[in-house]
């Protein structure tokens, strides 16, 4: 006799007499955003999200990302950003230091106004409980399963779809296979699907911070000769800090004497916004560039961190992400209304190449300023210096930059747009 879980019994109501559509597999934001995305715009897909973990694991996350203004239109054109909007800062200003950690004084070498329009901030910061927490009821009106606390096994795909077993026993039957779990896939290697990895030898240490002024919406970064250290606002006074360090060095401060680490934060915070009180355990997070190959297999495709890791130095982790919910999204919906077969390789294909020289060109981008400011190297020091101070006197180009962080490029799909699909 067979003793089927709840998991089991929800994943085999979720697929019906028939199959499903897309399952998805990963509960994070991007694996949600994406079955939000198709079922919003073609309700008649059956779409289920699977997650290997436990159903309040989300609710446990204490990070908190940026999220640029081209995403802030794709959850509201999805219905989403309402819910989002309340607990969301919006980043008014950015400034951009170069000194070393004992420095008396930290020069700014560039400042971003926070506006890529009138009244539309370039991004904002949100917890990532929040973000979640606001995806999850929108998936639950469209109609859409979430079924937590059990993984995929393995997977076999042939010519009318692919199987899919579950951890705990059960099977389903979907056209298509989307793997949105994370920098580490289990589906990526199942599928196949080799990448293109190395370690920075770098650790990112994040925390949540109150400190007695107001930040007043404005984000900072301090290049440091170990990384950078990122002040990032949250409603209230209060900041996200992603502190890149030394691996070893992370490790000594996120596991030793709270007095240290406090001491060692103040050092790079300074006082400009007073007292600060730290508000959870920090932790520290390896930090490399990962870059899949392929970002499709027959019945599979990659989104997310899945797809492509890469350093925070920039903030658009997330939004890297939130580009392929919505061209993914939109290659399914445009191929399911010309009756094509979503999960067949010609239309997922589509997908690949309208991300993949996106996705390269900002892992090389990344990479290039991680080595370019990770150092403590004088000639290199006075050429990024000079770059920087280049880029502030020329207007132009500072406003490049802020659409091109603000995901506001050419050839952007229809929701970052916010356009329907």
């Amino acid at each position: 006799m067979t003793v089927k879980s709840k998991a089991t019994k929800t994943a085999e109501k979720s697929a019906g007499a028939d199959k499903l559509d897309i399952l998805i597999a990963g509960a994070g934001y991007v694996g949600l955003a994406s079955a939000v995305a198709v079922k919003h715009a073609r309700p008649n897909l059956r779409v289920a999200v699977v997650d290997a973990a436990p159903a309040d694991a989300w609710q446990k996350d204490n990070r908190a990302s940026a999220i640029a203004a081209a995403a802030c239109r794709m959850l509201e054109q999805l219905d989403v950003w309402h819910r989002v909007a309340p607990q969301a800062q919006a980043i008014t200003e950015m400034i951009i230091t170069d000194s070393r950690t004992a420095d008396p004084v930290r020069p700014v070498f560039l400042t971003f106004d926070g506006e890529v329009g009138e009244g539309e901030p370039f991004a904002h910061m949100i917890a990532n409980r929040d973000l979640n927490g606001a995806l999850r009821p929108r998936a639950a009106e469209l109609g859409i399963d979430i079924i937590q606390g059990v993984g995929v096994q393995g997977f076999e795909t042939d010519g009318g779809g692919i199987t899919v077993q579950l951890a705990d026993g059960a099977s389903l039957r979907s056209r298509l296979l989307v793997a949105a779990d994370g920098v580490r896939s289990r589906l990526r290697d199942l599928a196949g699907i080799k990448t293109v990895h190395w370690d920075y030898g770098q650790s990112g240490i994040v925390c949540t911070v109150a400190h007695e002024r107001p930040h007043n919406g404005r984000a900072v970064e301090h290049f440091l000769p170990s990384g950078p250290f990122a002040i990032l606002p949250l409603k209230g006074n209060r900041s996200s800090l992603v502190w890149a360090e030394r691996t070893e060095e992370a490790e000594r401060l996120v596991n030793g004497d709270e007095m240290i680490f406090e001491a060692e934060l103040e050092r790079r915070f300074g006082l400009e916004l007073g007292e600060i009180r730290v508000e959870n355990k920090p932790r520290a997070w390896p930090l490399g560039l990962t870059l899949s190959r392929s970002f499709v297999a027959p019945r599979v495709a990659l989104a997310g961190d899945a797809a492509h890791g890469i350093h925070p130095i920039a903030g658009q982790g997330l939004n890297l992400g939130f580009r392929d919910v919505a061209a993914l999204a939109e290659v399914i919906v445009e191929a399911d209304r010309l009756g094509q077969d979503i999960g067949a390789l010609d239309v997922l294909e589509r997908y690949q190449q309208w991300r993949r020289f996106d996705t390269v060109q900002m892992g090389v981008t990344t990479d290039v300023l991680t080595r370019l400011f990770s150092n403590d190297s004088t000639p290199l020091r006075f050429a990024r210096d000079f770059g920087l101070g280049l880029v502030e006197r020329l207007p132009r180009l500072k406003d490049f930059f802020i659409r091109q962080a603000a995901g506001l490029s050419p050839h952007t799909p229809k929701l970052l747009r916010g356009e329907p699909i």
